[in-house]
This record gives structure tokens, C-alpha cells and sequence, in this order.
């Protein structure tokens, strides 16, 4: 699907999707948690989807209540040897874990974009926990067979949260205790989200600054009735088109968010836009905007929403971390340059940062590189372009926010 966003001012109010990052951990949770688990505010993303596949393929019976809740009858059961994830790195490196906790093969499968992406940090630190595992050269498909047990194992961190939040998950479950040495652990705030939504079950998790977890054996998972939140990574869109292109006001949304993507607020008045918090909600306004510095290496997601704001203030902004960009649904650091090079925006890579010299936004043909954020990012910058933007492959924003465009559309003023 090709799609044309014309240039032009929003106005209005928002709400935006759950938080997928909670939602499929709550997911694993609820399978976890011998009993009914209700799960509120839930937006059906492919993403939410497949962690919802892969828990049934696990053993939960999940009955959905109404288009937004569902129940989730929990228990480790696998009803297949084979787990689809889809095209979710999250679902793959926290299901695998999870699925070790099996004492049965269970081979883990994805599509797409993810059959490329790194999985080579999952082998060794299971393996050390007694499973027995099969790997494709450090990439999709894994065949693993547990039942994984407690210990002493290191992980690096280096390349992603996303596999120790799957051992968080997983290990209180095992009969040992278990502690974890993390070397140069990334995305804080989303280890943060993982020990936060493992409490609102009834599991302790401890660490002593990231470096090392404790995780204590013989724990369950009490079957709880839980709102996701709102999701940051998608609110960080629609509050940066605000800022270049108008006003805004989100629901749903709370600064007291353990999100990492709370932090364009920051960016945002860096850059000067016009930002008011209330406990529910948050509305940001255009003003003029400048040149800011950002260090996004805690939350790389915000890249692409980053890259729209500097690209429409004056100056030359940079934005730091973008070691974390090589390994999503493309290689951001790349994608951003390449595509907004297109608009007639100079973004340049030296070391760990990207450098966008703002100012004007013409027109174009770009491409989304079946990436979801891109596509979303292309989309907002067109809000401030000369003309329009004809968006290649769009289809893909369903990955987690299947209604963007529409929301995007109802937001612009006569």
C-alpha cells in the first residue's frame, strides 16, 4: 500500500494505542499465572497478535471480552513443538526463555525483516542454564528443550533488553535462585517496564544498578486484573507532529510512565516546543523550533520521531546513539539518512551520532523499508514539507499502530 500525506496544520485530541512493550509482557505474565487474567486497553497490533499466538501455542486459552479486553486462562502447556513469532524480536528473545522453562523441543520461528536480526546473545546463557538448545548460526529458527534451572550465568547487553527481560520473565518460575551478570546492559527503562509488570503479578526481581539481577526461584505468577497503558513509542509521533505542525493533546499518557519513550518530552522542549503535563494527559504546541542535542542510546525507538523534530528547527541538531539503530526492522541510521536525503535534508553519520541540519522539507517519493516507525516518521515530516510525501509499502505502521494514518487524517485542520 502507497500512501499520500500532503503538507498542513493538526489540531486536536488523541489517544493513542497500548503500550505493545506491556502488553506482550503481560501476555507472558497472564500465561504464566495459573488462573484467569483479565487484560484491559489492549490494541490489537500484529505484534500483540503474535505474542497472543505464541501463548496459546504454549497453553493459555485467551477469550477475547470485548474489542479492546481479554481474558487469559493461564498454564505452561505447550499445544505445539513449533512457536510463530511473527515478525516481533520482543516476542522471540522473551518467549524463547519462557519456552525453556518446557521439558519438550519447541522450535522458535519468525518471518520477515527478523529472520536477519541477531540471536546469538540467547545461546550460551541458556545453555548454562541446562537447556539444550539449536541455533541457526546465531539467527531464527532456535530449537530449545529445558527445563531450564536457576544459577550464575553472564548476558551481555550490548544489543538488547529484550533477551533479559525473557530470563526475568522466566526464571522466577524455575526451583534455584538465579543471578545474572550483565555487561553493558542498554534500554534501562525497559528492564524497568519488566520488573514493574512482573510486581503487578506477584514477582520479585532485584539488580543492583543493571550490572547484576537476583531473581529468586520457586515464585508464581498470581493471576491479576491489569490497563495497559498507553504507548510512548506511538505517542512520541503524534506529540512531535504537534510540535512542527500545530497542537496536540494525548490521552492516556502519564509522565510517570517507566516507558523509555517518555523521554521526547525532553527533546521536545530542548527543540522549543511548547509542552503542558497533566496526570492523564499531555499537549504539546509549535513554536518555533531550534537545533537540539539528544541522547536517544536508552531509547533508540525515538530516532525516527527525533529525526522529524530536527529536521524541522533551524540549526543543526544532533542526536546520539545510534549504535542501537543497526539491528530493528532496518537499519535505521541508514534508512533515516537515505530517506530524508530525498526531502532535501542533510543528515550525516560520524561515530555514534546523527547530525540533521533542519530547515526546509520538500516534497518526494520515499520508501518506508517495510519499517513502521520510518514509515510514521516519513509521514509526520510531511506535515512541513513543500507539497506531499507518496509513502512506498505504508501498510507496514500495522506492525504497532495499524490506525496511524487515519488518526494522522482526523488530527488536520480545515
Amino acid at each position: 500500500m502507497d500512501t499520500s500525506v500532503p503538507r498542513g496544520q493538526i489540531a486536536g485530541v488523541a489517544t493513542p494505542p497500548c503500550s505493545k512493550s506491556y502488553a506482550q509482557r503481560a501476555l507472558a505474565a497472564a500465561l504464566l499465572a495459573e488462573g484467569e487474567t483479565v487484560l484491559r486497553n489492549l490494541d490489537f497490533c500484529d505484534d500483540t497478535m503474535s505474542a497472543i499466538s505464541v501463548i496459546e501455542t504454549l497453553g493459555a486459552k485467551v477469550e477475547r471480552l470485548d474489542e479492546r479486553t481479554v481474558k487469559v486462562y493461564g498454564g505452561l502447556a505447550p499445544q505445539s513443538s513449533t512457536l510463530n513469532v511473527g515478525e516481533s524480536g520482543l516476542a522471540t528473545r522473551m518467549f524463547t526463555p519462557i519456552a525453556s522453562l518446557c521439558n519438550t523441543p519447541i522450535t522458535v520461528e519468525g518471518k520477515g525483516t527478523l529472520l536477519y536480526r541477531p540471536m546469538n546473545m540467547m545461546i550460551e546463557p541458556l545453555r548454562k542454564l541446562g537447556v539444550a538448545v539449536r541455533d541457526g548460526g546465531g539467527r531464527l529458527p532456535v530449537e530449545v528443550c529445558g527445563p531450564m534451572r536457576g544459577g550464575e550465568i553472564d548476558v551481555d547487553g550490548s544489543v538488547s533488553s529484550q533477551f533479559l527481560t525473557g530470563l526475568l520473565m522466566a526464571l522466577p518460575m524455575v526451583e534455584e535462585d538465579t543471578t545474572i551478570a550483565v555487561e553493558n546492559a542498554v534500554s534501562k527503562p525497559y528492564l524497568d517496564m519488566t520488573i514493574d509488570l512482573a510486581s503487578k503479578f506477584g514477582v520479585n526481581i532485584q539488580h543492583n544498578d543493571y550490572q547484576e539481577f537476583y531473581v529468586e526461584g520457586g515464585q508464581k505468577y498470581q493471576p491479576t486484573d491489569l490497563v495497559i497503558e498507553g504507548d510512548w513509542s506511538a505517542a512520541a509521533m503524534l506529540l512531535v507532529a504537534g510540535a512542527v505542525a500545530g497542537k496536540i493533546t494525548l490521552t492516556n499518557v502519564s509522565m510517570l510512565s517507566k516507558q523509555a519513550d517518555v523521554a521526547i518530552c525532553d527533546a521536545l522542549v530542548r527543540a522549543g516546543a511548547l509542552v503542558t503535563s497533566e496526570p492523564n494527559s499531555i499537549t504539546v504546541e509549535h513554536r518555533d523550533l531550534v537545533a537540539f542535542e539528544f541522547d536517544a542510546t536508552q531509547c533508540p525507538d525515538l530516532f525516527p520521531a527525533l529525526a522529524v523534530l530536527a529536521a524541522a528547527a533551524e540549526g543543526e541538531s544532533v542526536i546520539y546513539g545510534t549504535h542501537r539503530l543497526e539491528h530493528k526492522e532496518s537499519n535505521r541510521a541508514e534508512t533515516i539518512a537515505e530517506e530524508y536525503k530525498k526531502l532535501g535534508v542533510d543528515v550525516r553519520l560520524e561515530g555514534d551520532a546523527m547530525y540533521i541540519k533542519g530547515g526546509e522539507i520538500h516534497s518526494a517519493e520515499v520508501a518506508s523499508h517495510n519499517d513502521h516507525r520510518i514509515a510514521m516518521s516519513l509521514a509526520v515530516s510531511a506535515l512541513r514539507s513543500d507539497g506531499e510525501l507518496l509513502i512506498r509499502d505504508a501498510e507496514c505502521v500495522a506492525k504497532s499502530y495499524p490506525d496511524f494514518f487515519a488518526v494522522l487524517e482526523s488530527l488536520r485542520k480545515e
